[in-house]
């Protein structure tokens, strides 16, 4: 008798996380009012209604739970369950991303969606699994651009000595350094108070960070370089989608999905009235700008970015339509 009530207690424990709620701590440094907060809204609504309140979504936005590495660190120990960051701070742990950041290897919007949900960008995705984490999707920042309080940029010349803010990424300091600047890493959360007590002159960051992060109140000048596309990365903990059911995990796939699409969709609203938002509140915006004189600087790091990726793949990418 003993024996059989014990078994019972196994077989009812093995059942219950099928039918018990599961919550999920769902994280980005950015504000909720962001296109970063648009993509957990469409997710989070997607999520609880079609698997009928059995999972729940609990949202922290603004750095809540830490910096971007922390947060990827936390999801490699099981201490976050999800998370939507750039990819460049995910390339510290997977190189092959950093492919994505090299200035001006995109042509347009388009070109970088194509490259990005197409078999390059889903055969780079499947490595973030070997560094445990689980990639879902790319969403979208934008295009970067660059901004600084002493003067107007035009030309790689104005850049010269030049302290800007990058991310924590090889590449954009590698890019930084051959045009001239000092390029220094700041994590997100600390950005725009290194901006307002002049720790660093400037940054770069697409018009959609800008905006919401409110750096305008902190910059002068902005200088539309478009150098670098910024992909967004949804990503979950093993230890989470491993406690989700077979259905469940194509739910939470479906759901990111249109998680996506919101963020792009936010992207390009704000984008649509970005530059004239920014003059209105004082900055100064140079829209002209000569990318064939930045790319002719660029000439010895994109020798060096050669060896890393391969030429093959550069040729890949641009290639891609």
């Amino acid at each position: 008798m003993k024996t059989w009530m014990i078994a019972a207690a196994l077989l009812l424990g093995a059942a219950a996380p099928a039918s018990a709620q599961t919550t999920l701590k769902y994280t980005f440094v950015n504000p909720m009012n962001s296109h970063f907060g648009a993509a957990a809204t469409a997710f989070k609504e997607t999520v609880e209604k079609e698997s009928g309140g059995k999972i729940k979504v609990d949202i922290f936005p603004g750095g809540a739970l830490g910096g971007e590495r922390e947060i990827v660190e936390s999801l490699q120990l099981g201490t976050i369950d999800m998370a939507m960051t750039s990819t460049s701070v995910v390339a510290n742990f997977v190189p092959e991303l950093l492919v994505f950041d090299i200035p001006f290897i995109f042509r347009d919007t388009a070109h970088a969606r194509a490259v990005v949900d197409g078999q390059i960008g889903q055969d780079i995705l499947a490595k973030v699994k070997d560094k445990g984490v689980i990639g879902l999707g790319y969403g979208e920042n934008g295009f970067r651009h660059l901004t600084n309080n002493k003067r107007a940029v035009e030309t790689p010349a104005d850049l010269s000595g030049l302290t800007i803010r990058t991310m924590e990424n090889p590449i954009h300091i590698t890019a930084f350094k051959e045009l001239g600047a000092r390029p220094t890493p700041i994590a997100w959360p600390e950005l725009y108070a290194a901006l307002q007590q002049g720790v660093v002159d400037g940054e770069e960051n697409p018009l959609s960070n800008i905006l919401t992060a409110k750096l305008y109140q902190v910059q002068k000048y902005l200088t539309l370089t478009g150098h670098v596309y910024a992909p967004t990365l949804v990503m979950i903990s093993p230890a989470a989608w491993n406690k989700l059911t077979p259905d469940q995990q194509k739910i939470l796939k479906d759901a990111v999905a249109k998680a996506i699409v919101a963020q792009r969709k936010a992207v390009e609203e704000l984008e649509a009235n970005a530059v004239k938002t920014l003059k209105d509140q004082g900055m100064q915006v140079e829209a002209k700008v000569d990318n064939a004189q930045f790319s002719a600087k660029l000439a010895p790091a994109y020798a060096q970015f050669s060896k890393q990726f391969g030429q093959k793949t550069l040729d890949a990418i641009r290639d891609t339509k």
